[in-house]
Formats: C-alpha cells, structure tokens, sequence
C-alpha cells in the first residue's frame, strides 16, 4: 500500500484510465526489476486492476465487457475457457509429485457451460481412478486431488485416463 500511495500514486496522477497499456508500462519502467520485486507484483496488479474497473465505469460499461472491448478483436463478448485445478503436488500438497497444479482447460466445448460440464465430469472420473488404484481422495491446498504418486508421468497418466472415461 505504501509503494502505491508514495510511488505509483504520484505518477499516474493525471493520466487517464483508458490509458490502461501506458499506465501498466510505466508501473514496469518505475519498478525496473524482472520479477516486480521493488514496487511489489501485488501492488503493481492492483492498480492495474482498480485502472481496468476505473475505465469500464468510465465508459458505462461491465468490466467484462470493457475487457473484451479492448482485447477482443471482433468486439463480440466471449467468455473464457475455464481452467480446472484436478490434481496437486508440490508445495500446496503433501506428496511426491513436483507439479504443484495440473490443470485441465476442455478449449473444444461449444459454450462456457458445456465446458464446465466437461470438467465436473472429469474431477469425478478422477475420483474415481483414484478410488480404484487405493489412491487418496483428499484434495490439496488449491482445490484438487492430492494422491502420493510415484512420478508427474503418473499424475499425467491417471489425467488422461479420467479424461478418456469421461468421454
């Protein structure tokens, strides 16, 4: 908060909120590190976000729709891809496996729902995998499954293997 109120603050004063590319670039320029280790990765995105809800409330707009007006080329609002967090290892799990997120995005489905569906469906044919091989149910810190496996190849495999029993 410190590095927003004392060094982010002052120099955004007077630029406008459409301005969201030039106003994330200066925040870079000013923090002059690779990793945002001066200004803080935090600080830097949340003013980068309050500049995106500053400028979607500027135009009259829903932040989803600002967004996509912006980004989206066809001007036609899209709704993402979800990602799915199904299986944990590294840090946010207690078990042998170095990946700490393995993720799943059903980029196919034809709408936002049917790609939720996809997901759900595969989480629970993971579960089920899981429950087969005696593997452990319990899920991680970040919301998936978290089984002692021997290897990233095998979490890799029982993915697959959900996916394809999922349909």
């Amino acid at each position: 908060i410190e590095n927003i109120e004392e060094k982010i603050k002052p120099m955004l004063i007077g630029m406008s909120s459409l301005e969201q590319q030039q106003i994330d670039e200066k925040m870079i320029e000013l923090d002059g590190t690779k990793n945002k280790s001066s200004l803080g990765a935090n600080a830097i995105l949340a003013v980068s976000m309050a500049t995106a809800q500053a400028a979607a409330k500027a135009k009259g707009l829903k932040l989803y729709s600002y967004l996509s007006s912006v980004f989206n080329s066809n001007k036609n609002p899209i709704m993402p891809v979800p990602m799915m967090n199904i299986l944990n290892g590294g840090a946010h799990a207690n078990n042998s496996v170095d990946i700490q997120e393995f993720m799943i995005i059903p980029h196919k489905a034809e709408s936002y729902k049917e790609a939720l569906r996809m997901g759900v469906e595969i989480f629970h044919e993971l579960k089920k995998c899981l429950n087969e091989k005696g593997l452990s149910t319990a899920v991680g810190d970040e919301g998936g499954f978290a089984p002692n496996l021997s290897s990233n190849k095998a979490a890799l495999d029982l993915i697959i293997e959900a996916i394809q029993r999922a349909g």
